[in-house]
């Protein structure tokens, strides 16, 4: 046991140090040409073994003895390195740490890699490769929350149904092309049950319409259909769904007669058919409702208003170039 615990600590040791050598441009090529036997190392190869016995410690919780005798450095040069002056390229690191730590915070703790790296260049033209973005993250622990898949469902019988037309072809070419449409539940108070019905459109991921209530019932999809033809006039959408009751019920069928747009619809027990807002579901629940406790159906309310507007006007998105739905919608249309 103790000598696989020796074995992973040299390959955490290597691994850690050639990221640093990859992502820190101030350390020369020639540093990393100094062979690890000799005793007299260069200054910026005594930098970068410094580097890795503080992550490591940090991050691992290895001894510093022992990371310090595994890369022969000495224990005082280390106390000493650390004690000293902050160099002008750690000042740089820490500045982008600090305004990284702030995005973080401001997406509530929802931002990953990516979309940090979308809010550096957006706010203060910075561009910072994803390495560097991910170790400054790792070291600070500023993780974000990976989201559960959602468990399938099957569907029970239906009164009016429709072909899958999309068949999982999700790609839309312009707004208003395919709109993707669901239920889903939400808790609040002592365990009481809400439903928010939501219209998603695939071209930008924007929210077309959404009605939170706390009946699962047939008004609370038309309200949304409604809502949303009423606010997109002149559109003739595809609109997607499961088979639930109420996209197979009579009153859906006489919307659809009304609005005049296209019906498509999964197979059954096939919720990966519906993937854009089954996505949107994971998004919302893990990003927001998972992280905050709603003691009333009005603070429900409010707080998916609060997020949508998040969503919808602050949340970048890779994919456009770092806009948000609406700055993409807003081009497009």
């Amino acid at each position: 046991m103790i000598r696989d615990g020796a074995i992973t600590l040299r390959k955490q040791i290597l691994k850690r140090k050639n990221e640093i050598l990859r992502d820190g441009a101030r350390y020369s090529k020639k540093a990393a040409s100094v062979p690890m036997q000799k005793q007299s190392f260069s200054l910026e190869r005594k930098e970068i073994l410094f580097t890795v016995v503080f992550e490591l410690n940090q991050e691992k919780k290895y001894p510093i003895n022992q990371l310090c005798k595994s890369l022969e450095v000495s224990r005082s040069g280390y106390y000493k390195w650390l004690k000293r002056e902050p160099s002008t390229s750690e000042l740089r690191t820490g500045k982008k740490a600090k305004e990284i730590e702030r995005i973080f915070k401001e997406s509530k703790s929802t931002f990953g890699v990516i979309r940090v790296q979308c809010a550096l260049k957006r706010e203060l033209g910075w561009n910072i490769n994803k390495k560097a973005i991910r170790r400054i993250m790792r070291r600070m622990n500023l993780l974000p929350e990976i989201r559960k898949k959602r468990p399938t469902w099957v569907s029970t019988t239906a009164t009016y149904t429709a072909e899958n037309i999309i068949d999982r072809r999700f790609k839309a070419t312009s707004p208003n092309e395919k709109w993707f449409t669901d239920v889903s539940y939400l808790f609040y108070g002592n365990h009481e049950k809400a439903y928010i019905s939501a219209i998603i459109d695939r071209y930008d991921m924007s929210i077309i319409s959404y009605v939170i209530s706390r009946r699962n019932d047939n008004q609370l999809v038309m309200d949304t259909v409604q809502l949303a033809m009423n606010s997109n006039r002149n559109t003739r959408p595809i609109i997607h769904s499961d088979r639930g009751f109420q996209y197979t019920s009579l009153e859906y069928q006489k919307l659809k007669e009304q609005y005049r747009f296209e019906v498509s619809m999964s197979r059954a027990g096939r919720c990966l058919d519906n993937q854009p807002i089954e996505s949107f579901w994971g998004v919302l629940k893990s990003e927001y409702y998972h992280r905050n406790k709603f003691n009333t159906f009005k603070e429900l309310q409010d707080g998916m208003k609060e997020y949508i507007d998040y969503y919808m006007n602050k949340r970048y998105v890779p994919k456009f170039n770092g806009l948000t739905p609406t700055e993409y919608r807003s081009i497009s249309i």
